[in-house]
């Protein structure tokens, strides 16, 4: 039986965005596109002031996606601001997007992946 190890990474962040429905999709290619692996979404419903508002004479919808992206703290910056333009954040009622540091995280990391990880870290410290 091979001996079962935990790799955890302690550089990444969760970049959460929550967008009106049906613009999910192209927020994900956009930061796939920007370095993201992948990304997990799934409905939510807003509630509040702002769904009995109406905001440029159009109503704000109140069912929602909710996207998160667990990103490298190297390519968060750059993957949330292509999600950002890509949902069009900067227009009034289309979504918000936040980032939150994660303390650690743990997945499955193919053996190669690993060894190159290794390597690149021992060639940076022979350096120092």
């Amino acid at each position: 039986m091979s001996e079962r190890a935990i790799t955890v990474l302690t550089d990444v962040s969760l970049i959460t965005c929550v967008v009106q429905r049906g613009v999910a999709d192209q927020i994900i290619k956009a930061a796939q596109e920007a370095g993201a692996q992948g990304a997990t979404t799934c409905f939510a419903r807003g509630s509040g002031v702002r769904e009995r508002l109406v905001i440029l004479g159009v109503a704000v919808e109140v069912e929602k996606e909710m996207i998160n992206i667990v990103v490298a703290n190297d390519q968060v910056d750059r993957v949330f601001e292509k999600m950002y333009l890509a949902g069009q954040l900067d227009t009034p009622a289309m979504g918000l997007m936040y980032i939150t540091p994660l303390e650690k995280a743990a997945t499955y990391i193919p053996q190669e992946i690993l060894q190159r990880l290794e390597a690149e870290q021992s060639r940076q410290e022979e350096r120092l």
